[in-house]
């Protein structure tokens, strides 16, 4: 059991940048991929993007490619999502995923664990 906590959302304007925090505890951080989703209302839950064990390797959306970043401190137990040049289409509820599984997945299904989500608002 891993439990994922998310912090760092909040409102910014169009343009503007917010950093997403994502806290484990529980199990060795190390062993579980991450990833982070999110979900607007009345809609199902999208990916965002993902990082390997190691954090040598990445995977984005199509709609955040080039603007959003997903790395990783192992030593902290900590996973991050910068988020730059932000659009009133990026306002969300964000989630932090875990998946024990060895390959980056885009699938919603694949991750074990969830964080409770963290509002995003950007206003134009």
């Amino acid at each position: 059991q891993v439990q994922l906590v998310e912090s760092g959302g909040g409102l910014v304007q169009a343009g503007g940048s917010l950093r997403l925090s994502c806290a484990a505890s529980g199990r060795t951080f190390s062993s579980y991929a991450m990833g982070w989703f999110r979900q607007a209302p009345g809609k199902e839950r999208e990916f965002v993007a993902a990082i390997m064990r190691d954090g040598e390797g990445t995977y984005y959306a199509d709609s955040v490619k080039g603007r959003f970043t997903i790395s990783r401190d192992n030593a902290k137990n900590m996973a991050y999502l910068q988020m730059n040049s932000l659009e009133p289409e990026d306002t969300d509820v964000y989630y932090c995923a875990a998946t024990s599984r060895r390959a980056l997945s885009a699938q919603r299904q694949n991750y074990n664990y969830w964080g409770q989500g963290t509002q995003v608002t950007v206003s134009s």
